[in-house]
This record gives structure tokens, sequence and C-alpha cells, in this order.
């Protein structure tokens, strides 16, 4: 397994223990980016145990859960444009369109395979800060595991123009899940091409989600 898929993992195992109490029927506050993070967690988790018969029945249904309740929240456009870094300027738009949704695709199947590894941690989340003039936030939390020090991670979001927000990133102990695949994608951009990549991207989100991933090299 490669190093900047392993840092990939990691952070998406710790985005799988996000939680907090929030009521099924309550509305996203897609305006307040602290609010967001929090909300669209719980409603994730409680979309699992709803889903719970039909999850043990077939773990790809963690997937339609993923694009359900947490992509809408995600800004993977933006996030899809960062990490082809210089390489998006030679592109075409359709090139540009269909790494998109090819790199949509990936990171359901990457937070669907994640979601396969919680075991019930918990997070505390830093205080709200004051957002009203600002383009980006970054919203701070501390994964607690019994027997283990303290984890940080730290969700970034962006607001839209419509005034709405939406996570891009997440940077678990210092590592950027955007600056490692960034690093990966352009290597392999430059080397085969952004239309390789895309296969290559479509590929792995076929791949069947299962309970047999390597946990000490995911550690």
């Amino acid at each position: 397994m490669s190093q900047c898929f392993i840092r990939l993992w990691r952070v998406c195992v710790l985005f799988a223990v996000i939680i907090l109490p929030v009521q099924a029927s309550e509305v996203i506050d897609t305006h307040d980016p602290f609010k967001l993070v929090q909300q669209v967690s719980s409603k994730t988790f409680e979309r699992f145990d709803a889903d719970k018969a039909l999850i043990d029945a077939d773990l790809s249904h963690l997937k339609v859960i993923v694009r359900e309740e947490l992509m809408p929240y995600v800004d993977y456009k933006y996030a899809a444009y960062k990490v082809m870094g210089q390489y998006l300027r030679d592109t075409t738009p359709e090139q540009r369109e269909r790494f998109v949704d090819a790199f949509e695709g990936y990171l359901v199947a990457t937070y669907a395979q994640a979601f396969t590894e919680y075991t019930g941690q918990k997070v505390q989340f830093s205080p709200a800060s004051e957002f009203e003039n600002e383009k980006f936030v970054d919203v701070n939390v501390q994964i607690i595991e019994d027997g283990r020090p303290p984890i940080k991670v730290m969700f970034k979001a962006r607001r839209l123009k419509d005034d709405s927000w939406k996570a891009f990133d997440l940077v678990a102990e210092g590592v950027s899940l955007l600056a490692s695949k960034q690093s990966e994608i352009t290597n392999l951009i430059r080397q085969k091409g952004v239309d390789s990549v895309i296969e290559m991207l479509k590929e792995k989100t076929q791949q069947e989600i299962n309970y047999k991933q390597d946990k000490e090299n995911a550690a």
C-alpha cells in the first residue's frame, strides 16, 4: 500500500468517527460552517443506524448513505480542481467535468470503506469562532479514544456565492487529504495523462466495500 494512500486512509477513518446528538428531522444549517459539520456528521450516523439491516446484507449500501447524506455538503468540485493542481489549466472543459465526476465517486467509495472502521470513538468540537467576514473557516475537533492520546482533526470549509458553506478538506494530525492526493494525482497526470487518471479513479470507485482491509497498514 502506498504511503499516500495510507495517509489518505488515516484521514478518512478519522472522519468516520465524527458524531454528535441531533434530531433526525433537524434542518442542516448550511450558513453556519460549525453547525454544518456537526449536524451532517450526526445525521449520517443516524442513517447508518436506521439502515443497519441493509448494510449488514450488503456493505455497498454504505455508498448510498455517503452519497445521500454526506456528499451534498462536500465541495468535491473545488477539491477535484485543487488536486489537479497546475494541470487544471491544461485540460478541456469536458475533461474537467469527467474528472470531477470520477473524483466524487472516488471520495464516496473511500468514505464508505472508511466507515467500516468506526468503533465508537468520541469527538470534542472546539468552540465556534466568528466567520461573518471569512471566506474560509477551520472547524477543529479532537478524536477521543480510551487509552490513546487525543487526535487533532481539522475540517476546512469555504463560503460559496450564495453565502452557504461546504467542507472541502480534512486535516488529521497535520496530514491534509487534498495535499496528499494532489501530490499523487499530479504525478500520475504528468506520467500518464488526465484521461488515464480519470479511468483509474473510476476503477477505484467500483472496488467492493469490505471488512478485510489491512488495519495494520491503514493505522
